[in-house]
């Protein structure tokens, strides 16, 4: 057997392998329009209650590979105008520049940089988080809430999502009370797959 016929055997087999081991990461959009999605937060008020609220605006997709999660990542942009505690007064002054600020910063953004499996299944999500004109490495610990079918035809997956953000490193040095230095985002993120 010559040289060359010897290369061109080796090179199909790696070819081979390659195609059965690699695992291509499916393609999903967050589905906004039909808001099986939100993003949502939570801070304390006075250490004495909860204040709750959410974005109502946002778009954004992900990559998921189950048999590789390294592989995943997610993109999401938040119109920060959009925010919403279910008070107009409280909206109209996190809106302000002594919040938000929505008129410099319209928007805020996750980009994630990683994706890493634990061992019982769920997800540590790292990535830049941009808000108020500030740019930070947050952890999201995500797990997976389920995928399959729709009766549209189309395929979804579902994913809830955590992390806490402290005010001041984005910027957001408004006294709120020693309680209220943090604010902690809830996401829950059902995708379309494309």
């Amino acid at each position: 057997m010559n040289k060359s016929y010897l290369k061109i055997l080796t090179l199909i087999a790696a070819l081979l392998l390659f195609s059965t081991t690699s695992h291509a990461a499916e393609h999903y959009q967050i589905d906004t329009k039909g808001m099986h999605a939100s993003i949502n937060f939570k801070i304390k008020h006075l250490g004495y209650s909860w204040l709750k609220g959410r974005f109502e605006k946002f778009s954004g997709d992900f990559s998921y590979d189950a048999k590789q999660p390294s592989n995943s990542q997610v993109s999401v942009t938040i119109d920060t105008a959009s925010v919403n505690s279910n008070h107009a007064e409280r909206d109209k002054h996190l809106r302000s520049d002594e919040f938000l600020d929505v008129k410099k910063y319209p928007t805020a953004a996750f980009k994630s940089q990683s994706v890493t499996a634990k061992a019982d299944g769920s997800l540590i999500i790292k990535g830049d988080f941009s808000l108020h004109g500030v740019k930070k490495t947050i952890e999201i610990h995500a797990t997976k809430v389920g995928e399959g079918k729709d009766p549209w035809g189309g395929y979804r997956a579902g994913f809830s999502g955590t992390t806490r953000l402290k005010l001041a490193d984005y910027g957001i040095t408004y006294n709120l009370g020693p309680a209220s230095t943090h604010v902690d985002l809830a996401l829950e993120i059902e995708g379309i797959r494309q």
